[in-house]
């Protein structure tokens, strides 16, 4: 059986019945994937940090044959720059976008007179404060232990959650870490009302990244991902393999031309052609599931976690 719908506020800004937003994973979260996710009752992202504007629209055109659910498009900002981006996003009549890397100064208000609900991604207080000033619908809150692009000076979400949390009361959506029910429960508990997966998403069965990638994540230990870049920006976090083991000491590198062989790694299945950007909850995923089961099983460990807390709260 389907786990019962939540409503709350993300579920109504997203109107899917589950608030499990899947990451946008540059040149992953397209429409094979997205669609999946909508189709189990997620928002299914797609993405634009690849910069491939005229393959996403196509991407979009896709989804619109493979869901009739709702879903969402993210702004990279930092890598579509010089692109007619704002008028590209709102062409695609879209509910709702998540902004990241960089301001959302530059689109929040423009979206928002389109109609579109925007949350940005946040690694700090100080950053979600700013995003809050520019006036965005919610945060996407998102601790040093997810992978991909990261603040050189990680918080994990255990403390970055709740200490935003206290700050503000819109909507926050919780990322880092989160792969099942009981890590959706405790983000909740945090004060989420949301949550996002990047790395359980990138090793489900309708991910179109290289089984090589996927059956590394399945074997990884929870200390199997570096952080890197420490000293510059962005840092990153990845799975640890020859190549990143031996980018880890140096304080600073261009991650550009680091990333430049992400076709050969993601779709060839080459582990050592680029970084494998991941996050530490690879210790935690033991197995490809399809989307739809990781995320009914997600529903129904959250539930199954609120009752045994309720347990707690019986005189």
């Amino acid at each position: 059986m389907s786990a019962a719908p939540i409503k709350n506020r993300i579920t109504e800004i997203t109107g899917t019945d589950y608030p499990i937003i899947q990451a946008p994973m540059s040149w992953i979260a397209r429409a094979q994937l997205a669609s999946a996710v909508c189709n189990a009752g997620g928002m299914g992202i797609i993405e634009t940090g690849s910069g491939e504007l005229d393959a996403i629209r196509d991407e979009v055109w896709k989804m619109r044959d493979l869901t009739d659910k709702p879903f969402g498009m993210n702004v990279a900002l930092a890598f579509v720059k010089g692109s007619n981006f704002i008028d590209f996003v709102i062409e695609q009549n879209l509910p709702f976008v998540t902004t990241s890397s960089g301001s959302p100064a530059v689109c929040t208000e423009i979206f928002q007179q389109a109609g579109i609900k925007v949350f940005h991604v946040v690694p700090t207080l100080d950053m979600a404060l700013k995003a809050i000033d520019c006036g965005v619908d919610g945060l996407i809150v998102e601790g040093g232990e997810g992978g991909g692009f990261k603040n050189p000076s990680p918080v994990s979400l255990m403390v970055l959650l709740p200490l935003i949390r206290s700050r503000t009361d819109i909507p926050i959506i919780a990322a880092g870490g989160i792969c099942d029910g009981p890590s959706m429960a405790a983000a909740f508990a945090m004060g989420a009302e949301g949550v996002q997966m990047g790395t359980r998403m990138l090793s489900s069965a309708e991910s179109p990244v290289h089984q090589n990638w996927k059956q590394a994540v399945v074997e990884a230990k929870e200390t199997d991902t570096v952080f890197l870049n420490q000293q510059s920006r962005p840092a990153l976090r990845a799975l640890r393999t020859e190549r990143t083991a031996q980018l880890q000491p140096l304080g600073a590198f261009d991650f550009r031309e680091q990333l430049a062989g992400v076709q050969e790694l993601y779709f060839g299945g080459d582990m050592e052609a680029a970084i494998p950007l991941s996050g530490q909850v690879v210790g935690r995923i033991d197995a490809i599931q399809p989307v739809a089961e990781v995320i009914q099983s997600t529903m129904n460990g959250f539930y199954g976690s609120l009752g045994q807390l309720q347990d707690y709260a019986s005189p």
